[in-house]
């Protein structure tokens, strides 16, 4: 059987009730599935880590969604100190519906992270597993809690790296770096919903990726005119960014399966209407998943899924 198409229009109309924490939230992809989610009632985190940036946002989108409700939350995923305070404040907002693990970097030079961490792995993993892991009783109190793990077909050259994350050496080119951690996120969105039905817990951790979308990851590859350069080439040849965050708006609202992997139809799913798609065999290594689990709980000092 052919596998479902969505539309804008399949997206349900009143999520009133549901609190959603979107990271990286400020700008792109982020901000479109935070408009999107207001816009049918959610009560709608944003996550980001410049708290001017996140004022400014809530500021222009309660511009364009009347009687939207929004909080922000300061969150550096580049940072575990960061990434522990922001979850102690969510928790104190109440209670937590769904979490959208969106925030990331892409093909930064090589740096490393305040803990020891090449940049672009600290950021779009470690820092997201540390929060998911933190937020995960929030999840579980809700009854139907849901984690949305935004990957990248940059996950089809990825590796995984399993050896010691603070190791000194330039693991490959930033490309391939980029790659490597978008893979770990395709990984541990599957890996991380095998867990939780093991263990019998009511959360469904699906994954996506955007396809060839326009956001903003581009222009920060390479400042000044060089990353407007390849921002202006994406925003010619890139899809929307609704049909970009499609995906996640899905994967995020639409009642589906736990370990559901979904990106665009079209052109070697790089354009399109979202469907479900069918996981690298690289992203498929129950061993390899185990590995990675057990690299990163040591890595950001969180064991989880624990029973309630």
């Amino acid at each position: 059987m052919r596998a479902p198409v969505w539309r804008p229009s399949d997206l349900p109309g009143d999520l009133t009730g549901r609190r959603v924490l979107v990271t990286g939230a400020t700008s792109g992809l982020g901000r479109t599935t935070a408009r999107e989610l207001a816009a049918r009632g959610a009560h709608v985190v944003l996550g980001g880590r410049s708290p001017s940036r996140l004022a400014r946002t809530e500021a222009e989108l309660r511009g364009v969604v009347r009687g939207a409700r929004f909080e922000r939350v300061v969150v550096d995923l580049a940072d575990l100190a960061s990434v522990r305070r922001a979850a102690d404040k969510i928790a104190g907002l109440g209670g937590l519906d769904t979490l959208v693990n969106n925030g990331g970097v892409m093909a930064l030079p090589f740096t490393r992270t305040v803990d020891g961490f090449e940049i672009q792995l600290g950021t779009n993993h470690f820092g997201p597993f540390l929060l998911t892991g933190l937020l995960l009783p929030l999840l579980v109190a809700s009854g139907d809690g849901r984690v949305v793990t935004v990957a990248s077909q940059a996950s089809q050259w990825g590796r995984l790296r399993l050896d010691d994350p603070r190791d000194e050496r330039e693991p490959g080119t930033r490309i391939q770096r980029y790659g490597d951690s978008k893979l770990a996120n395709l990984v541990f969105g599957l890996e991380l919903d095998r867990r939780l039905r093991a263990v019998g817990l009511p959360v469904r951790s699906l994954v996506v990726h955007p396809g060839w979308a326009n956001s903003r990851l581009l222009s920060k590859m390479s400042p000044g005119w060089r990353g407007d350069l390849l921002q202006a080439a994406v925003g010619w040849s890139g899809q929307p960014s609704l049909l970009g965050a499609m995906p996640t708006l899905v994967a995020a609202t639409i009642d589906l399966p736990g370990g559901t992997y979904i990106g665009p139809r079209a052109l070697a799913e790089m354009r399109g209407l979202p469907t479900v798609v069918e996981p690298a065999a690289r992203a498929r290594d129950l061993d390899a998943a185990a590995r990675l689990w057990e690299l990163s709980e040591r890595a950001v000092d969180l064991s989880y899924p624990r029973r309630p």
